[in-house]
């Protein structure tokens, strides 16, 4: 991140996981924010810490999500393991503090379902997955869901649609903090046509 005087400043980037995530949701933009070391330190977290297991079955290990430090960035994920979880109410605890707390909030797919659960995204947009997108509109009816958006920014929270719109919004997060020509060479780099109108969804259609 950029400070006060216009030096590039280190930033935990972490992300929650937990079981049945959705793989891409995460290593989406993970491989994006991973080519930018100076800036962020990708750290991965769960509840209780341990192996967390995706839909596809990548393992991976994580910490105890009361480690996070609040001040980072904080990502959450969809995948199936979202539906279970906005009845959890020790998880929707957690990760209602830090999205509070945290710099920025930015969620993939279903992920805003989480995120609206904790109640920080009402009277703001966002938007989601489109094949989920009514059971997501239903957690929390007073957020502006925006059906045709590939991402939403508001204040510090950034929602995209469905799985690959992660890595969308990572890119329009990049460009927001470094600027278009920065996103687009870490695009090049990883030999990926952005969709860069965030307004655009063609899976909307």
């Amino acid at each position: 991140m950029i400070n006060i005087l216009g030096e590039v400043s280190r930033m935990d980037f972490n992300i929650c996981l937990f079981d049945d995530f959705e793989t891409l949701d995460v290593f989406g933009p993970v491989e994006i924010f991973g080519r930018l070391p100076e800036v962020y330190d990708l750290k991965y977290f769960s509840l209780d810490g341990g192996i967390m297991e995706s839909r596809q079955k990548t393992k991976i290990v994580t910490e105890p999500i009361a480690q996070v430090k609040p001040d980072g960035i904080f990502m959450i994920p969809g995948g199936q393991g979202t539906r279970s979880l906005i009845h959890d109410d020790q998880f929707m605890k957690q990760i209602t503090e830090i999205a509070e707390q945290s710099y920025f909030c930015i969620t993939v797919c279903t992920g805003s379902a989480l995120l609206a659960k904790t109640g920080l995204l009402k009277n703001r947009r966002a938007t989601s997955n489109k094949l989920a997108f009514d059971w997501v509109k239903s957690i929390d009816t007073e957020v502006d869901w925006i059906p045709n958006a590939r991402w939403v920014v508001d204040g510090k929270f950034y929602t995209s649609s469905g799985v690959s719109a992660g890595m969308d919004m990572s890119l329009g997060f990049v460009s927001d903090q470094f600027g278009l020509e920065k996103a687009q060479q870490v695009a090049n780099q990883i030999e990926y046509i952005w969709n860069a109108n965030k307004n655009d969804d063609p899976f909307a259609r």
